[in-house]
């Protein structure tokens, strides 16, 4: 749906600028940014990402190694040696 907005020219330039730092579309900055709103109003989470993430946005192309490291990582502190049980 097509629609227009009005909103102050310092912040179209802020989202201008975040969406080209992200490699994005305007209208897919807006649009996450919308549902990300919503989200967090409704009280659903926006992602399944830890909230630590949230600011490595520009490293989205690792997403897909920093969870295989973190399955690593829980598979191993995960288990508990013989020698360490009570």
């Amino acid at each position: 749906m097509k629609t227009t907005i009005e909103i102050p020219d310092p912040l179209f330039r802020r989202a201008k600028s975040k969406a080209a730092e992200r490699g994005q579309s305007l209208k897919l900055f807006f649009t996450d940014a919308i549902e990300d709103k919503l989200a967090s109003h409704s009280g659903k989470a926006s992602s399944a990402e830890p909230g630590w993430m949230e600011g490595f946005g520009k490293l989205r192309r690792l997403q897909k190694e920093t969870r295989r490291i973190q399955a690593k990582i829980d598979q191993e502190f995960g288990v508990i040696d013989s020698e360490d049980r009570l």
